[in-house]
């Protein structure tokens, strides 16, 4: 009996502090007054279940009523009835039972949000918004002599400090077709014209493969100053002169352009992956189509390399004549 009754009184506790959450800040009820005869069992009740204790459990609103004795009952009836009164009066044994309620602390660390990465198969696969689109050059209203002019007596680089001269572009500026090197040697810098000597013929050769003259085509570099000792230009350098050549190259247009060497298709292209990888496949420079190749000096060093610039040329010849490359 006093564990039901503990019981029973710890529900009621929950219970007001359930409506108490929900707002609710006075509490008031009416019991039924229940009498008990002096020799029944219902007189302990009356002791375990005094008004004292339950101010421990009910707060002091509610008016608790004075238990009186009354005609004794049979001791089973006399606990079942106390307790459904209790229940009854209180009428909050109506209301559910409590789910365990889970506390949150306000102190929890969250994990920043992971940002999701798309698998590089489908970035490859997803055809961009507006189709292709390369960059282009753009219309010139510059001529050949302007840029010449404005390059003068070019003092931009160190390199002009051991020149004897500047060595221009040269050929038909008409040309569908452009040789580009990296720099000048000694023989380019004492005529001032790029690609002479063993390099310079063997370049024609080449040129010739193809069925043209070296009076059809477009040579010329991207640096015009001689390095001390032929040594490679530096990207300082290389940066420096580049601008002239770009201009020269948005003025005459070509279809194509033959990049020649390692150090001069990565300063045009501005590419760090070498000459090996790129060579045999046209490139894009601003609308125009670039074949890297071996340059002609290095040929003289390594000749077992002139079949495959003869097969990078056979697919310059192609683009020229059809507009498409050979397979």
């Amino acid at each position: 009996m006093k564990s039901e009754i503990s019981t029973l009184l710890a529900d009621i506790k929950e219970q007001i502090l359930y409506l108490q959450e929900l707002g609710a800040e006075n509490f008031s009820v009416e019991l039924p007054e229940i009498s008990f005869s002096a020799n029944s069992k219902a007189q302990s009740l009356k002791t375990e279940v005094s008004p004292e204790r339950l101010e421990r459990f009910v707060p002091t609103e509610f008016d608790l009523p004075k238990l009186e004795t009354a005609k004794p009952k049979a001791a089973g009836a006399e606990n079942a009835s106390t307790r459904q009164s209790l229940l009854e009066a209180t009428k909050l044994s109506r209301l559910p039972s409590l789910p365990k309620r889970n506390s949150f602390s306000t102190n929890q660390k969250t994990e920043p949000a992971r940002e999701i990465e798309m698998p590089k198969t489908i970035i490859d696969e997803t055809p961009p918004l507006f189709g292709d689109f390369k960059p282009t050059l753009g219309e010139s209203n510059e001529t050949i002599e302007e840029i010449r002019l404005d390059i003068g007596n070019c003092v931009r680089c160190p390199l002009h400090e051991g020149r004897t001269k500047i060595v221009h572009t040269t050929g038909n500026f008409n040309a569908d077709l452009l040789f580009v090197g990296e720099a000048p040697g000694a023989n380019e810098d004492a005529e001032g014209v790029p690609f002479v000597g063993r390099a310079g013929e063997l370049l024609n050769k080449i040129i010739q493969s193809i069925g043209l003259r070296r009076e059809d085509v477009l040579v010329g570099n991207v640096n015009r100053c001689r390095p001390p000792g032929n040594r490679t230009p530096t990207l300082p350098e290389a940066h420096t002169c580049r601008p002239f050549l770009k201009r020269e190259i948005a003025v005459v247009k070509p279809k194509v352009i033959v990049v020649l060497g390692n150090t001069a298709t990565q300063n045009l292209l501005d590419t760090k992956v070498g000459i090996t990888k790129l060579r045999g496949e046209f490139q894009d420079y601003f609308g125009i189509s670039v074949m890297p190749t071996f340059h002609p000096a290095y040929l003289l060093r390594d000749p077992s390399k002139k079949r495959e610039v003869w097969e990078d040329m056979k697919k310059v010849r192609d683009f020229l004549n059809n507009g498409t490359p050979s397979t």
